[in-house]
This record gives C-alpha cells, sequence and structure tokens, in this order.
C-alpha cells in the first residue's frame, strides 16, 4: 500500500487562545471527523508550498508564520498516511469553507477534554497529545 504525504496545520489564534479545526466531509476518507486543516502533497511538491496552497484552497487565507511541528505516520486498514503537521502562528484573509466544509475556533483545552464533541481520525491522536504537552 503506497503511504500518501498529507500536510496538515495547527493554526493559532492567540487572541482567543483557540485552533482553527474542520470537519471532514462524510463522503470522503474518515469523513464526518474533524481535522487539522491542510491536505495532499502534489508530486514534486514541498511541504510548506503543499500546506500555503491547501489552506488558500480550503480556507482562503495566505500563511505568513509557519514552521514545522511534527510528524506523524499512520496505518489505518485501508489507507496509510504521513502527516507533515505545520505550526501557523499567522496568516492573511478570513477563514471561509471555500468547498462547503464546517469549520471553527475551539479553544485549545475543549479539544483535549476526554470525550469531546470534536472527534478526530486516529492518525490526528498524536497531534493532540503534543498539544497536550504544550499546555503542561
Amino acid at each position: 500500500m503506497k503511504r500518501i504525504h498529507v500536510v496538515a496545520a495547527v493554526i493559532y489564534n492567540s487572541d482567543a487562545d483557540a485552533i482553527l479545526i474542520s470537519k471532514r466531509p462524510d463522503h470522503v476518507h474518515q469523513g464526518g471527523f474533524w481535522e487539522f486543516p491542510g491536505g495532499k502533497v502534489d508530486p514534486g511538491e514541498q511541504a510548506n508550498q503543499a500546506l500555503e496552497r491547501e489552506l488558500y484552497e480550503e480556507l482562503a487565507i495566505s500563511v505568513t508564520v509557519a514552521s514545522p511541528l511534527m510528524q506523524v505516520s499512520h496505518d489505518y486498514s485501508d489507507k496509510q498516511v504521513l502527516l507533515d503537521i505545520w505550526q501557523v502562528d499567522d496568516f492573511q484573509g478570513q477563514p471561509q469553507g471555500m468547498e462547503g466544509q464546517l469549520w471553527q475556533w475551539v479553544e485549545l483545552k475543549t479539544l483535549l477534554v476526554e470525550n469531546s464533541q470534536y472527534q478526530f481520525p486516529a492518525a490526528n491522536q498524536p497531534i493532540l497529545d503534543r498539544l497536550a504537552s504544550m499546555l503542561i
């Protein structure tokens, strides 16, 4: 099975102490779960280029400050993914669901509550764990 390279963004709103998350459409892999916005890295594309492209296409925002946060490799029964996670500390524009997806700003502590209303794909758990460790 081929591993799919994906970028994802932990987008901070320091004024609200919140992170932007979006909901996956029901018809896609892991549909109905919340996620950190992003998408596939195209052949020949650098991860930071894919991040900028995907966030513009999905949310109509232009990244101005981003840095690598971590990588996560995860195997689902039907798909293998390599998540290239970036921390986005600044951007231009107002987020919009350009593909019709729901999105919202959520306080980090709300995301980390056990049995939160925001359910993420299994591949995102290491990201949530890393964010939790940053709160301590």
